[in-house]
């Protein structure tokens, strides 16, 4: 691990000790919000909730910030090393790793609800997939604790998008991947823009729509100064999140300290899904009021029918490797018990 440098590997170490001198176990992991925003306090505030429920001498919990110390696509070779104890992160981050990691990091135009997708990673068999795709690269290095998602993103537009049809020759900002190619097969025109260009590109026309994030965040972002024609609920990408830690970390742990840490990330993630989705709630219905947008909410046949149109792109990546078809077909069966595909 020498490319993460002497001086980095001595911070790390001191960060992550395995323990302190009363020999209370610190889990200190990378997570992906930037610090100071809405998703970075809400990790704080319930890392301290693991710590209360942990008691006087027990394990202790710390999420730092995006790359706060290492860059956030070596997270899982960090935590493999020991040189953190774990990543809290997108599962997506690393699709260069596998391609089941893009099928199981934002399967895009699945799912209906956060809940849904939460729901498949924590009870239909996603987690379980995720840990074969971990101890395929890091033999007996790693360990999957949960994984879910807190957000669906909303579309944002200079012009109205009512359902699929009106993609067509839309020239729109999407990065590249599962959802750029499923916009592209609409008949969409995606180009791969950085996050912090989108607001001049649809100021000045280059683009005239944008995959970008949730509505909150875009509204805190000014996109809807520009972009007067927002989605919401969103019709596409939900990216999957994850905690995994080093294996020898988890094996220090008690039974009980390991299924409170499962039981605290599945609280922890439902929890956030329901405070990011009343943040939306409440910018919605302020906008709404105000009456300065046509906010859109696509019609369930045309959600349904983006969902069969999204379905080639799946198979299409489930081809790319024996562990992106499992991941598939786990995404596949679950959803055909909960009645969203046939």
């Amino acid at each position: 691990m020498k490319k993460f440098g002497a001086t980095a590997g001595a911070i790390v170490l001191a960060l992550s000790a395995v323990t302190t001198a009363d020999a209370q176990t610190r889990l200190v992991v990378q997570g992906s919000a930037n610090a100071g925003d809405f998703v970075q306090t809400f990790y704080e505030s319930w890392a301290g909730k693991f710590n209360a429920m942990t008691g006087d001498k027990g394990p202790k919990l710390e999420v730092l910030p995006f790359q706060a110390i290492v860059p956030y696509r070596e997270t899982i070779d960090a935590t493999a090393a020991g040189l953190i104890a774990g990543d809290m992160s997108s599962i997506s981050y690393f699709s260069g790793r596998d391609p089941a990691f893009a099928i199981l990091g934002d399967l895009v135009a699945a799912y209906d609800t956060p809940e849904q997708a939460t729901m498949f990673c924590l009870n239909g068999g996603g987690k379980e997939v995720l840990q074969k795709v971990y101890d395929k690269l890091n033999p007996g290095k790693l360990h999957v604790v949960g994984c879910g998602t807190f957000t669906k993103e909303a579309l944002v537009a200079s012009k109205p998008i009512y359902g699929l049809a009106d993609l067509k020759g839309v020239k729109m900002r999407a990065p590249e991947g599962l959802a750029a190619d499923l916009f592209a097969r609409v008949g969409a025109s995606p180009v791969s823009l950085p996050y912090s260009e989108v607001f001049t590109s649809i100021e000045t026309g280059l683009i005239e729509a944008a995959d970008a994030s949730s509505y909150a965040s875009n509204k805190s972002a000014g996109l809807h100064k520009v972009a007067t024609y927002p989605l919401y609920p969103g019709i596409h990408s939900m990216a999957m999140n994850q905690l995994v830690i080093s294996k020898d970390q988890w094996d220090k742990l008690t039974p009980g300290e390991q299924t409170t840490l499962e039981v605290w990330y599945a609280a922890m993630i439902t929890s956030l899904g329901r405070a990011s989705d009343l943040e939306d709630r409440l910018e919605v219905a302020e906008d709404k009021a105000a009456g300065k947008l046509t906010i859109i909410d696509w019609p369930q046949k045309d959600r349904d029918a983006f969902r069969v149109a999204a379905k080639d792109v799946w198979e299409e990546a489930a081809k790319k490797s024996d562990l992106a078809a499992e991941a598939l077909e786990a995404h596949l069966t679950f959803m055909k018990n909960i009645g969203l595909a046939n």
